[in-house]
């Protein structure tokens, strides 16, 4: 199948980037073909983010928005942002020490879930094609031009072989081809190999985030307050934070974020997590309630010092594809929509001068250049990498000087050149991590969590996690680091059997995959490789 434009991913960006085209379409009364793709079962299934949403692109990109009835419907009322001391103690922090980015007034708690199923009945309504449950499973490269993409093949079992009712991969051919994965994505990060988009820039660097959805108590619930934390469970080699949102609904979300440079491979993110709900100042909320969600996802954190060069002959990468996350206002939505935004105004200027598309449309980075969106993130260029060196403290303090007094123009720039994988120590110079069992009230095991995600994969197909070489997380990973594997991730995908009969084999129980991506990432072999799964598996997110 043939379009003008075929864009790989229903997120913020990808849709924002489709409703765009069209919208300049009708205005210049040009018909314009345009395909999306989205491995979830449906529009919204593999959205997971906190989150406390910025509305300024959504006011730009359709400015009716609340006469059309997007669920934007939470308020912020106040912030709260505390420094956990140990896990009893906290300390609030006054609103006038805090970095100016963290402050929320004028934002909205949502589900970016249900923002992405309404941003694409409005794409659906311009005229633009939406096909859920369909992976982009390889590019279409030829003369060095990205033509397209070829969806995944349905109906192969696990050696690879056709089952009855095989249905192979479609090629999906376009002038242009926009990619918006989300964070670390498949076809993105082969992108970035094959034309060298990250030459001369900082590594990407990732953190994990974890979420969960609550029902609790309606006298405990105040809707629209948002409340951020430092400290405790987290060490101080160990940067992050948590948060707790109140929601509509006498629903509140919880999560906590870890960078994923951190140094000890006994630690566990997701029993971290589970500490962190122990706290009073959270588990005051959460007491007596019911955990209805949970999910987890990695976050491009890098900011400019990180971002790829965004275009290459025959398309782009959008949002956190290519890392436009603010960390400093710990958002990414907002971002990513303006960067399909500005894409599609980039595209559409090209396809009205010159039909053939496959060019590499370089003029984009001058418009992106003179956008809010680089404004905004060239002011944040150091907070990711002060956070890093100094740590969360001292780093925290480097911060509300850079934001608050130099509005993000201190006339340097923080580089972060160390890669989030390369941060490991050998498990013999490690303490390992003892966790309290959970106790089904506050904290929770791996499996039944996963559970809550709604996760499911045709078992009967090619393994979507695959090992560059078979013997490496025993003969390295294990013999070295203890395998953190089966401890970074948070669905209980990789375990170690076999250690009582002294023959330790790596197990993978991808039918439990969350789409995370943090093994593809933490690896310190590197010697995973997440691809694409067969469309509609995975989590399904209700309203994440």
């Amino acid at each position: 199948m043939e379009f003008d434009v075929v864009i790989v991913g229903a997120g913020p960006a990808g849709l924002s980037a489709a409703i765009r085209l069209m919208q300049q379409a009708k205005a210049a009364s040009r018909e314009l073909s345009i395909c999306v793709v989205e491995k979830g079962s449906e529009v919204g299934a593999h959205i997971l983010s906190g989150a406390v949403f910025e509305p300024r692109a959504l006011n730009e990109l359709l400015p009716d928005w609340q006469q059309q009835g997007a669920p934007l419907t939470t308020a912020v009322s106040h912030d709260d942002i505390y420094l956990l001391q140990s896990e009893q103690d906290a300390r609030k922090i006054p609103n006038a020490l805090v970095p100016k980015t963290m402050h929320n007034s004028g934002n909205y708690i949502v589900s970016m879930g249900n923002v992405c199923r309404w941003l694409a009945n409005q794409a659906e309504a311009l005229g633009v094609e939406i096909f859920p449950g369909f992976s982009a499973h390889s590019l279409i490269i030829e003369d060095n031009v990205v033509k397209g993409i070829i969806t995944g093949d349905m109906g192969l079992d696990k050696h690879g072989e056709q089952k009855p009712g095989f249905t192979p991969g479609m090629e999906l051919r376009a002038k242009y081809t926009l990619f918006a994965e989300g964070c670390r994505g498949h076809l993105g990060k082969e992108l970035i190999a094959h034309y060298g988009l990250d030459a001369g820039k900082s590594p990407q660097h990732y953190a994990i985030g974890f979420k969960e959805i609550w029902d609790i108590d309606p006298n405990k619930h105040q809707a629209g307050l948002v409340l951020h934390s430092a400290g405790w469970p987290l060490d101080k080699d160990t940067s992050g934070g948590g948060y707790l949102y109140h929601a509509d609904n006498n629903q509140v979300v919880v999560g906590l974020i870890i960078d994923l440079n951190y140094s000890n491979p006994y630690l566990s993110p997701f029993d971290e997590f589970q500490r962190y709900k122990q706290h009073p100042v959270i588990s005051q909320y959460l007491t007596g309630g019911k955990r209805v969600c949970y999910g987890a996802r990695a976050i491009a954190k890098g900011g400019l010092n990180s971002l790829p060069k965004m275009t290459f002959p025959g398309g782009m990468l959008l949002g956190c594809d290519a890392g436009t996350l603010n960390f400093a206002k710990i958002k990414g939505n907002h971002t990513a929509m303006k960067s399909g935004m500005l894409a599609a105004e980039a595209v559409f200027a090209r396809l009205a001068a010159d039909c053939q598309g496959g060019a590499d449309i370089t003029e984009f980075e001058t418009i992106f250049e003179q956008s809010w969106l680089y404004d905004e993130l060239y002011r944040s260029r150091n907070f990711g990498p002060a956070m890093h060196k100094f740590g969360s403290l001292l780093g925290g303090a480097f911060n509300f000087v850079d934001q608050n007094i130099f509005a993000g123009k201190l006339p340097f720039t923080l580089k972060d050149n160390t890669l989030d994988h390369q941060s490991l120590k050998p498990a013999a110079e490690s303490t390992p991590i003892q966790y309290a069992k959970p106790d089904n009230v506050l904290s929770f095991d791996k499996l039944s969590s996963v559970f809550l995600s709604n996760t499911n994969h045709e078992e009967e197909q090619p393994c979507h996690l695959q090992l560059l070489d078979a013997s490496i997380p025993i003969s390295v990973n294990y013999a070295r680091y203890a395998e953190p594997a089966q401890r970074y991730c948070p669905a209980g995908v990789y375990e170690i059997v076999g250690i009582e009969q002294h023959e330790p084999k790596l197990q993978i129980n991808a039918q439990n995959c969350i789409h995370c991506k943090t093994c593809d990432i933490k690896d310190p072999s590197q010697n995973i490789r997440w691809v694409t799964p067969e469309g509609a598996g995975g989590p399904n997110y209700p309203n994440m």
